[in-house]
C-alpha cells in the first residue's frame, strides 16, 4: 500500500477492497448523479453538472443508502480533465493581464488567507478542538491533502476531512446561487449547454498532456499534482501557442459529474452522525469566512475599479477546481480567478505544514496530557 492510500485509510476517504456489489452500487450511484445534472441544468440552476450530483450523491450517502464512499483515484480524472481545460485559457494576452493584475491578486490572496486563520481561531474557542486541527479543517487546501497532514502531525483527520468537505460544498452551491440572484437569474428552459464536436484525436492528447504532466508533478512532489501538473504543462503549450483542442463539452461535463459525486459521497450517515455539533460550527465558521473573503473583495475590487464578481470569485474560499468551473459556468475570466487561487496556493501550501507543527508543540507544551 502506497503511502497515499495509507493516508487515505486513515481519514476514511477511500476504502481498502472494492467488491463487485460495490461496483453495482457506485454506478448506480453515478447514474443518479449524472440524472440530477441533466435535470439541473433544464432548471437553469448555477453549475448543473457539478451541484446537481453533489446534491443527489450527498442524499443517498447521508440516508445510509450507500455506504461505500467513491474512492479517491476516480476523483482524479475529473481534476485533471478540468486542469488541462484550464490550462488551455493561458494564452499570451491572458498572461500579460495577470501580470498587470499581480499586485491585486497577491493583496487578495494574503486577505483570503489571514481571514481563513482568524476564522480557525474562532471556531477553536467556539467547538473546543484543538487550533491545529480548527486550522487544517479551514486551511486552503483540498479535504485528502488535509487528512495527509492531519495525519503526519498527529492530529485525528476525521473531522478535518470532514470540515473540509462541507466547506467546498458549501461554496461550490453558495456562491453561485448567490451570483445568479445578483446578476440575474437565466430562463429555465434556455438552451442546453452545446456539447461540441467530439475530437478523437485532440481529446485524446489533451488527456495524454494532462495525465504525464500530473504524474511528473507527483514524482516532483508538487502540492495538488493532479491539478497543478496538467494545469502548467497545458498553460506552457497555450502559452507558446501550441495549445491542443479542448474537450468537448459533454467530457468537461462528466469531470464534473465526477467531482460532485465525490464530494457528495464524503455525507455519509456515520460521519455526520458522530460528527453532532461540530456540522453546525462548520457550517457557521464556513459561512463566516466566505462572508469576510467576499466583503474584503468588494472593497479592494470598489478600491481598484476592477469588477466586483471576478474579485469575490478569487477571493474564494474554495478550490481552485471548483472555482475554475464556477468561473466559467459564470462567464467569468477562468485564467485570472484561476491565477488568484494558484498564487493563495504556492503562498500558503508550502507554509501550511510548519504552521501546523509550530500550532502542535505549542499546545503540547501547554496542554501535555492534551490528545488528538
Amino acid at each position: 500500500m502506497t503511502e497515499d492510500s495509507e493516508n487515505n485509510q486513515h481519514a476514511g476517504i477511500e476504502p481498502r477492497k472494492v467488491a463487485l456489489p460495490d461496483i453495482f452500487r457506485l454506478l448506480a450511484v453515478f447514474c443518479v448523479a449524472i440524472a440530477a445534472g441533466w435535470g439541473f441544468e433544464r432548471l437553469g440552476v448555477p453549475l448543473p453538472w457539478m451541484i446537481g450530483p453533489l446534491v443527489s450523491t450527498a442524499a443517498i450517502f447521508a440516508l445510509g443508502l450507500v455506504k461505500r464512499q467513491v474512492p479517491n483515484k476516480i476523483r482524479i480524472v475529473g481534476q485533471v480533465v478540468v486542469a488541462s481545460q484550464v490550462g488551455l485559457t493561458f494564452t499570451p494576452a491572458a498572461l500579460a493581464m495577470l501580470l498587470e493584475w499581480a499586485p491585486v491578486i497577491v493583496t487578495t490572496s494574503l486577505m483570503t488567507g489571514l481571514c481563513i486563520v482568524a476564522v480557525s481561531a474562532l471556531l477553536s474557542k467556539a467547538s473546543g478542538m484543538r487550533l491545529s486541527q480548527a486550522f487544517l479543517a479551514g486551511a486552503p487546501t483540498s479535504p485528502v491533502e488535509a487528512a495527509s497532514m492531519a495525519i503526519k502531525a498527529g492530529i485525528d483527520p476525521t473531522a478535518v476531512t470532514y470540515a473540509q468537505t462541507l466547506r467546498l460544498s458549501a461554496v461550490v452551491i453558495i456562491l453561485p446561487f448567490a451570483l445568479f440572484s445578483l446578476s440575474g437569474w437565466p430562463d429555465a428552459g434556455r438552451t442546453p449547454v452545446h456539447w461540441g464536436a467530439f475530437d478523437v484525436f485532440g481529446a485524446t492528447l489533451l488527456g495524454a498532456i494532462g495525465l504525464g504532466g500530473a504524474l511528473i508533478a507527483r514524482m516532483l512532489r508538487i502540492p495538488n499534482p493532479n491539478f497543478l501538473g496538467p494545469l502548467a504543462f497545458a498553460a506552457a503549450l497555450a502559452a507558446a501557442g501550441y495549445g491542443p483542442m479542448p474537450f468537448p463539452g459533454l467530457i468537461l461535463a462528466l469531470a464534473q459529474v465526477v467531482l460532485g459525486t465525490w464530494l457528495g459521497s464524503n455525507f455519509q450517515r456515520r460521519r455526520l452522525a458522530s460528527a453532532g455539533r461540530l456540522t453546525l460550527h462548520f457550517a457557521a465558521s464556513t459561512m463566516l469566512v466566505l462572508g469576510m473573503c467576499s466583503g474584503c473583495a468588494v472593497v479592494i475590487a470598489f478600491a481598484t475599479g476592477l469588477n466586483w464578481e471576478t474579485l469575490v470569485l478569487g477571493a474564494a474560499p474554495g478550490g481552485v477546481v471548483e472555482m475554475a468551473l464556477t468561473a466559467k459556468f459564470l462567464g467569468q475570466n477562468v485564467s485570472l480567478i484561476t491565477a488568484f487561487h494558484l498564487t493563495r496556493i504556492f503562498m500558503f501550501m508550502p507554509a501550511i505544514p510548519w504552521i501546523v507543527h509550530f500550532m502542535v508543540r505549542h499546545e503540547r507544551r501547554n496542554t501535555p496530557e492534551a490528545v488528538s
